[in-house]
């Protein structure tokens, strides 16, 4: 088997990488996804995370791919080792560069090693384990971090020796409802008045909601949603924000089909005055960016949290991931759950420090967990 590493997406075959993507299409991981964050500077050498996609091929088959990037610092990755830098710093040792094998900028749980059909990843992950490894080690590279992988990846890497560290997430459950109205009867009295109230100011600030993906997406619209997510950004941070402009004029023409649009307007106008940008695939929506160029009330609610949910039930999605923090998803029925993210690091006296670190903290991620749980909305609990 032969371990290569792609400088860029452009290095790979596009139809041998997407016949190994997961059949539920998860958008993070295809082709056109990741093609697109380069072709747009969202990544690269000026963005600080510069691609190394891994693919692993035996006699000329794509067998096993891995997003991977070289980094030299930890910008955009939503799992915070800034401690573990500061630690290697203060002892003389260089944390930087690093490999991440993650969705830049993208908190969102998913696949971090897709493999073709006739192979599992049981049998492959040590081969690409030995080949990071070696590759780190002949570029004085210190570490490896597979960033928000699927739950069920992590007892494969636990078996190689990685460190396996936790994190809290919120995440809505279709539990079969039939419509909005129908979640809402799962909820506790108090908590179902008050979701009922928040979504009523929109009608009585005149707004309404409309949705768009696919061919209904178009420059103007991607455009308008730009200038939110800049705006969004500035107040925030001061800077503005991981991807570029390019990215989101350049989206309907790859990846339309998994874009949802939330914008809304004020009745009878065709301007829109703020609005959400959802990613979705088979079985999931995630969201990830939100703006508006005025503030209403409740508005941040209704495009973030209801309608992702009410899109979901509508289109009988399994999942709704909203992106990282935020406590106040709880009582609109967001279940906090378990994160991951599995560490390899090259000094065998810093990796015992941080198996030691990632072993205490996960007692603490457990009560948190335990603990949120009890301020659900739902009768039940």
């Amino acid at each position: 088997m032969k371990i290569i590493f792609n400088k860029s997406i452009n290095e790979i075959n596009k139809e041998k990488w997407d016949a190994i993507v997961p059949k539920n299409e998860y958008p993070f991981l295809k082709y056109e996804f990741l093609k697109l964050l380069e072709l747009t500077g969202s990544t690269g050498i000026s963005s600080g995370w510069i691609p190394m996609h891994l693919t692993l091929e035996h006699e000329n088959k794509l067998i096993a791919g891995m997003p991977l990037y070289l980094k030299n610092n930890s910008q955009g990755e939503f799992v915070f080792d800034h401690s573990w830098a500061n630690a290697f710093y203060h002892h003389g040792i260089d944390y930087y560069p690093k490999l991440v094998s993650s969705i830049p900028y993208t908190p969102a749980t998913g696949p971090r090693v897709i493999v073709s059909e006739d192979y599992n990843k049981r049998d492959v992950l040590p081969i690409i384990i030995d080949g990071i490894k070696s590759i780190s080690e002949s570029n004085n590279i210190s570490s490896w971090h597979i960033l928000f992988p699927e739950l069920n990846e992590i007892d494969h890497y636990q078996e190689n020796d990685l460190s396996i560290r936790k994190n809290a997430q919120f995440v809505w459950f279709n539990e079969g409802y039939k419509s909005f109205d129908d979640y809402l009867e799962s909820f506790r009295a108090r908590h179902r008045k008050n979701v009922k109230k928040e979504r009523k100011k929109l009608s009585s600030q005149n707004l309404v909601i409309n949705h768009f993906s696919g061919s209904d997406l178009n420059i103007d619209l991607m455009k308008s949603f730009y200038n939110f997510y800049l705006s969004t950004n500035l107040k925030r941070s001061g800077h503005e924000g991981y991807l570029s402009k390019e990215f989101f004029l350049m989206a309907p023409k790859s990846i339309a089909e998994n874009i949802v649009l939330m914008m809304a307007s004020e009745k009878n106008s065709n301007e829109v005055v703020g609005g959400s940008m959802f990613f979705k695939d088979k079985e999931n929506l995630y969201g990830r960016y939100w703006g508006c160029n005025e503030e209403f009330d409740c508005l941040h609610f209704e495009c973030c949290y209801y309608q992702g949910i009410d899109f979901c039930i509508k289109n009988n999605l399994k999942r709704f991931d909203p992106g990282v923090q935020g406590e106040h998803k709880i009582k609109r029925g967001f279940k906090p759950i378990e994160t991951f993210s599995a560490h390899w690091i090259a000094d065998e006296k810093f990796k015992t420090a941080i198996q030691d670190f990632v072993v205490r903290e996960d007692s603490q991620i457990k009560r948190y967990v335990k603990e949120a749980k009890k301020y659900l909305p739902f009768k039940s609990i």
